[in-house]
C-alpha cells in the first residue's frame, strides 16, 4: 500500500510557498511501514495536508491515492471503509467527546473495528500517565492528558497509515519520547506507516525520511 501524492496543490496557498515545498505540486510517494516526518512552518499548509489525505477537505487540485484509488472520487461510504481499516488520525484539535469519560472516548473508537482489548487500552494509560483519568469526563482533563488520550484512541484501531498532526506539541520531554515509542511499537505491529507532520524537526521520533512542506 502507497499514497500517492500527485500535483497536490490548495487553492488558497500562495504560489510562492507551493514553489518552495517538496510535497505541493509534486509527485510524493508516502510507503507503508515508512516513518516520514513533514516539517512545516506556520501558514504552508500543514493542517490541510493532513486533512485532504484523511479526506475532510477537498480544496484542492491535484490527486491523492491510496493503491489505485483515487480518493476525490470516494462515496462517504468508501470513506468510512478507509478509516475504518486503513487510516487513522491524530488530530491537532483532538476532536473528543468533553462530555464522556476519557474510558467512553477510547472505547467507543475500539468497538467500532476492534484490534485492541480492553486491558491494553488500561496498559497505554498507564504507560501514558493517566490510568488514574479513565474514569473522568474529558473536559476536567488538562490539553496535554487530552492529547494523550487522543494518542492512544489512534491505536485503538487497525490501520495501514496513521497521519498526526502536531501530536505531542502539549507534553513534557518525557511523556512525547514515551508517546513516540508507543505509537512507532504499535505502527510496528502493523508494518504501517507513519506520517507525522510538525513545525519543526521531532528529534525523538525516529523517522526515514524528512520532507519539508
Amino acid at each position: 500500500m502507497t499514497i500517492n501524492i500527485v500535483n497536490v496543490i490548495p487553492v488558497f496557498l500562495e504560489k510562492e510557498k507551493i514553489e518552495t515545498s517538496a510535497i505541493w505540486n509534486k509527485r510524493v510517494a508516502f510507503n507503508k511501514g515508512e516513518k516520514l516526518q513533514i516539517i512545516a512552518p506556520s501558514g504552508s499548509g500543514k493542517t490541510s495536508l493532513i486533512h485532504f489525505i484523511y479526506g475532510m477537505r477537498k480544496d484542492y487540485q491535484g490527486e491523492i491515492v491510496f493503491g489505485e484509488k483515487n480518493i476525490g472520487t470516494f462515496s462517504a461510504e468508501q470513506f468510512a471503509q478507509l478509516r475504518q481499516n486503513t487510516l487513522s488520525i491524530i488530530f491537532q484539535d483532538l476532536k473528543l467527546f468533553p462530555e464522556q469519560t476519557v474510558f467512553k472516548n477510547l472505547e467507543i473508537k475500539r468497538t467500532l473495528h476492534p484490534f485492541q482489548s480492553e486491558s491494553q487500552i488500561v496498559e497505554m494509560a498507564a504507560k501514558l500517565g493517566i490510568e488514574n483519568k479513565l474514569n473522568r469526563l474529558v473536559k476536567t482533563c488538562s490539553y496535554g492528558e487530552q492529547q494523550r488520550i487522543a494518542i492512544i484512541r489512534a491505536l485503538q484501531q487497525p490501520f495501514d497509515f496513521l497521519v498526526m498532526d502536531e501530536p505531542f506539541s502539549h507534553l513534557d520531554e518525557n511523556n512525547r519520547k514515551i508517546a513516540a515509542e508507543l505509537i512507532e511499537v504499535e505502527a510496528a505491529k502493523r508494518k504501517a506507516g507513519l506520517i507525522l507532520a510538525d513545525l519543526k524537526r521531532v528529534e525523538y521520533f525516529n523517522a526515514d525520511r524528512i520532507l519539508h512542506l
